[in-house]
């Protein structure tokens, strides 16, 4: 990302007084030059990093149907998420943790490939949409350090016992023995410091009224969300998708049980703030991966990897070689064990009893889609692009460790969101903001 200092801004400036009188007065117009608009800590947020963001969150926003809220507002939010993000970027950086360029390459991969372009095709496209190639892999690198940052943080302060494990599995009401609920919700969360003084807690939960009371007199819920919502999803409507209902943290997943799609919450409040919920959708019978006998599916498969030395279109065609071999009769097994890029090589490709869920859903649909001993075509992932085989399936009981595995994920969830926004909000507490928006 593009951070011009105070002092590039001073140099700049400098130099435009230093130009010949005459030079100036043949200007046609004056030259704004680039304004700072927050400090954060020794940092600067500048307004040409902001319009971009604005013009990209607004483009999104346009292509997902969200009302856009007046510029001013929307601006303010803006530049809100920017200083956290900007505090948090800075964690990482001094805590060590980076995205390499051989990651970063990775990923924009992914991305075109799931655009069905060639890297270069996605490159032009973008440029052609007046988006930054450089700019472009700089904000890709920060998302996924914040994703990198919020798996850490959340892994360092989530908790999980081995009583409330037992207790969840165990206990009819948790969801763990019984078909589950699917809930799709959008929220608004405005967020409290830490330690609020009587007047802050006055002036946020008057914000929180007045976002209720706009909703109630029948303004779109994603564009209250967008003018007035703290959390990171703010600026899309603050919508959560699908979600089971048990993996919700209980102060959402309790006001969710009261509601009807459609239906819009009071006012929640937790030690992080506000919260109000729409609950748009509702889905029952949803089975929980606890309550029933569970499908385990025994498959191998060969793994081509897609890296800086393997294209896709090389990957592609060498696993398309060997589905030929193996259809001229060559042994699964013994092809695993020389081309596979993976750890099942060894194996022949053998990974063993699957559960749903264990791998990524390209790979999982199309084992889903096999019969026994059947094999795939190409199928890509993530992670490059697989030849598949299912030996067996059958039904049996999960086993207690996987209970427990599954049992902890639950839990882990419904704590995740919560402990990491506190986090964020003691990370920003702690930081020097100067906000210098309102002097424009």
């Amino acid at each position: 990302m593009n951070i011009r200092s105070p002092l590039a801004v001073l140099l700049i400036f400098i130099a435009a007084l230093s130009m010949p009188m005459s030079a100036r007065a043949r200007s046609a117009s004056p030259v704004e030059v680039d304004r700072i608009v927050a400090v954060v800590n020794d940092e600067v947020i500048t307004l040409q990093e902001l319009q971009s963001r604005l013009a990209s969150v607004e483009r999104q926003m346009r292509e997902q149907n969200v009302p856009l809220p007046p510029k001013s507002v929307i601006e303010r939010q803006m530049l809100d998420r920017m200083i956290s993000d900007r505090v948090q970027l800075q964690d990482a950086k001094e805590t060590g943790l980076s995205v390499t360029d051989g990651e970063l390459e990775d990923a924009i991969r992914r991305i075109a490939e799931s655009n069905k372009l060639t890297l270069a095709a996605f490159r032009a496209a973008l440029e052609k949409d007046g988006i930054s190639w450089d700019k472009f892999r700089e904000e890709i690198r920060s998302e996924i350090t914040l994703s990198r940052l919020r798996d850490r943080e959340v892994a360092r302060r989530v908790s999980i016992s081995d009583g409330e494990i037992e207790n969840y599995i165990n206990n009819p009401d948790s969801g763990a023995k019984s078909d589950n609920v699917a809930v799709n919700i959008s929220h608004i969360v405005l967020r409290l410091p830490e330690n609020p003084t009587p007047d802050q807690l006055m002036r946020i939960g008057a914000r929180a009224q007045s976002a209720l009371d706009q909703i109630r007199r029948g303004e779109d819920f994603a564009k209250v969300a967008a003018s007035f919502s703290e959390a990171p999803d703010g600026l899309k409507g603050g919508a959560l998708g699908l979600r089971p209902l048990d993996r919700l943290p209980a102060l959402y997943a309790d006001a969710v049980k009261k509601l009807q799609p459609g239906d819009v919450s009071e006012i929640l409040r937790s030690p992080a703030g506000f919260h109000i919920i729409k609950l748009t959708e509702k889905r029952n019978g949803e089975t929980n991966p606890l309550a029933v006998a569970a499908k385990q599916t025994h498959v191998r498969h060969i793994l081509i990897k897609v890296n800086e030395l393997v294209s896709a279109a090389e990957a592609e065609h060498k696993i398309l070689s060997l589905k030929e071999r193996l259809d001229n009769g060559a042994d699964f097994a013994d092809l695993a064990r020389q081309y596979s890029n993976d750890l099942s090589a060894s194996k022949g490709g053998d990974l063993g009893w699957l559960y749903a869920g264990d791998t990524v859903p390209e790979f999982e649909a199309a084992m889903d889609a096999l019969k026994i001993n059947q094999i795939s075509g190409p199928v890509q992932s993530p992670f490059g692009f697989h030849l598949i085989q299912v030996l067996e399936r059958r039904t049996g009981e999960m086993s207690l460790e996987r209970q427990r595995m599954i049992a902890r994920q639950v839990l882990r969830d419904r704590k995740a969101d919560e402990v990491y926004q506190d986090w964020v909000r003691q990370l920003r507490d702690r930081a020097y903001v100067e906000d210098r928006l309102e002097d424009l």
